[in-house]
Order: C-alpha cells, then sequence, then structure tokens
C-alpha cells in the first residue's frame, strides 16, 4: 500500500486562530480529517505529524526513510524560507516531495516568495487554503503512480 507522509511545520497547530485573513476558520484538527478522508477514498495510508521543533521534523523526516515512505508532503510553515537543515533531511529521501501553503505565499511578503526546498520538491501548490493539502495529496499519490 502507498504510504505518505504529511509534514506540518512551525506553528501550524494555530490554523483556525492565527491569522485568518490568510489561514482560513479551520483547525489543523480539521485539516487532518479532510486529509484522512481523501486518502481512504484514494486508497492510501496517510500519517500526519505536527511540531514546531525543528529538529523533530528532521527526525520525522530520517523515520519516514527508515519506513519507506512512498512520499512526502510538507508545509513547513517559516521554515520553508530557511531551514537547511529540513531540506537537507528531505534531500536524502528518494520519494516524491510536494510542498504545500495554505496562503498564496507569493502575493505577500517578499521572504515568503523563496523556498529553500524548491530545487528538491516535485512541486509547490499554494493559496488554496485546506484544498491546497488536498491537492498535494492527489499530486503525491500520482507521482508515486508514475
Amino acid at each position: 500500500m502507498k504510504k505518505v507522509l504529511v509534514l506540518h511545520g512551525v506553528n501550524l497547530n494555530m490554523f483556525g486562530k492565527r491569522d485568518p485573513h490568510h489561514y482560513g476558520t479551520e483547525s489543523l484538527d480539521d485539516i487532518n480529517a479532510a486529509i484522512q478522508q481523501l486518502a481512504d477514498e484514494l486508497e492510501v495510508n496517510v500519517t500526519v505529524f505536527q511540531t514546531n521543533h525543528e529538529g523533530e521534523m528532521v527526525e520525522q523526516i530520517h523515520k519516514a526513510f527508515d519506513d519507506q515512505i512512498s512520499a512526502i508532503v510538507i508545509n513547513a510553515g517559516a521554515w520553508t524560507h530557511y531551514s537547511y537543515a529540513i531540506r537537507d533531511a528531505l534531500a536524502i529521501l528518494t520519494v516524491p516531495i510536494i510542498e504545500v501553503h495554505m496562503s498564496h505565499i507569493h502575493a505577500r511578503e517578499a521572504f515568503r516568495h523563496q523556498s529553500v526546498f524548491a530545487e528538491i520538491a516535485r512541486g509547490q501548490i499554494s493559496g488554496f487554503g485546506k484544498d491546497s493539502y488536498l491537492l498535494g495529496l492527489r499530486a503525491a499519490v500520482s507521482a508515486i503512480d508514475k
């Protein structure tokens, strides 16, 4: 069975409370429930993980390597723009990596336009709120199938 790891980064546990203009009003639990529902439809095993600690994110990525995860969907939050530690951990993997963002990062502050993951990600989806994750999961499954 296909195994996809969905990684939520720093501050994303505050979805539904943080800046609803950019991130909407749905909680991380709401988003995870939608991800799981789609995973069931797609017949994919999904694991979700959220942390506010960079080292824990790196450890989870290392675990994904050992667990032979089929693909990664990642919204690293602010780490997207500067975490070379997470980038290097992701670069160890040989599976598709799909970068997602709830807000349209290219229509926001200039620092958000840069992704240190872009060179190693299969693609990036941003600006569709919760649907960014669902589109990311679909893209991951499609990439696994190729």
